[in-house]
């Protein structure tokens, strides 16, 4: 898997969001963007709510170009905390099937904050 995320990172299809406190990584996610989906695959914290700013910056940012979807793939709790919502599974393949017929944005993402 590592090796296969590697090589999707490689080719613009694999991306991270990093949230940074004074220089030291302290939380982000990462996963795979086809069309106008990104498929969320892990989050993690080193410090408190930091995997939270890092999907908020990656909500605002799919909203700026705009995604059809973020796929989280599981209704946990916290995801629902954060506006997260679950969606039949006839629905999820509809909106799939529509998002995928825009190219994919790939290629290296930037997201500059302060």
């Amino acid at each position: 898997m590592q090796q296969a995320y590697i090589n999707l990172h490689r080719k613009g299809f694999a991306h991270s969001v990093e949230t940074y406190s004074e220089d030291i990584l302290v939380g982000g996610l990462y996963g795979v963007s086809l069309g106008k989906a990104f498929f969320g695959e892990s989050m993690f914290h080193l410090q408190a709510d930091a995997s939270k700013v890092a999907l908020h910056h990656l909500v605002e940012l799919a909203k700026k170009w705009d995604f059809h979807f973020i796929d989280a793939q599981q209704p946990t709790a916290h995801l629902k905390s954060l506006g997260a919502e679950e969606i039949p599974r006839k629905e999820f393949l509809e909106r799939l099937k529509k998002s995928l017929e825009y190219p994919t944005r790939n290629g290296k993402w930037e997201i500059k904050t302060s």
